[in-house]
């Protein structure tokens, strides 16, 4: 098969009242394919507009993977662009990614989820929902009402999380300003250490020049 990106039939956008970032978790990679057959049935009959969708499995090391659309016979979007790539690129990346410093969240890996609650963090909540070992449908979709789709994902067994597409973007901005801060201050750290380190071993050098001249006088008052 084709392993063309998986886009809607281009209904106009004044057809949909909301464009959500969608999770939907299962215990396998069956449930979750079928899953992304219907929401591109969905998508065909105009029900809904999907524009990115993608199947993931996260890890026990929690690194989410994108599965590779030959293992299903179906072509999956691609991730590797557009929002969904770079959701991937933060809840999918190595643990110690902050988004925004008021939040004090970590994203990349599984959240805790007292502290989502807290929060209330789009990233955290869809980086959560998709629990080690486990598969998950993720997707940018245009709907018209939940129900659409919460209906055809609950006939494979998924409970569809849902957040505004506006709410992702900005904390996907946050946190890849958090990243840029990070790697600032990273290398500035690195430069005042390389500083100090050259500047302890100058003195160090100076010390030792100054003892060799301090013994050389000594000896020299000595033979006289």
């Amino acid at each position: 098969m084709s392993n063309q990106p998986l886009t809607s039939n281009e209904p106009t956008t004044s057809m949909w009242d909301g464009h959500n970032v969608i999770a939907v978790s299962f215990d396998n990679d069956h449930e979750a394919y079928h899953a992304l057959t219907l929401l591109k049935e969905l998508d065909s009959q105009q029900r809904v507009g999907v524009q990115e969708a993608v199947v993931v499995v996260r890890g026990e090391d929690g690194q989410l993977v994108e599965k590779d659309a030959t293992e299903s016979g179906y072509p999956l979007g691609t991730a590797s662009g557009g929002l969904m790539g770079l959701l991937l690129g933060i809840i999918g990346g190595p643990l110690g990614v902050l988004i925004g410093g008021a939040t004090g969240l970590m994203v990349g890996s599984l959240f805790d989820l007292d502290e989502y609650e807290e929060t209330d963090s789009a990233l955290a909540a869809i980086s959560s929902s998709v629990q080690a070992g486990r598969t998950a449908l993720l997707a940018v979709i245009a709907e018209q009402s939940p129900e659409v789709v919460d209906a055809a994902m609950s006939e494979v067994g998924g409970t569809v999380l849902r957040r505004p597409v506006a709410e992702v973007e900005a904390e996907i901005a946050a946190a890849e300003e958090a990243q840029r801060k990070a790697k600032h201050e990273a290398r500035k750290e690195l430069i005042r250490a390389r500083h100090e380190h050259n500047k302890a071993t100058v003195n160090a050098k100076v010390d030792e020049l100054k003892a060799k001249v301090h013994h050389g006088e000594g000896d020299s008052a000595a033979s006289v």
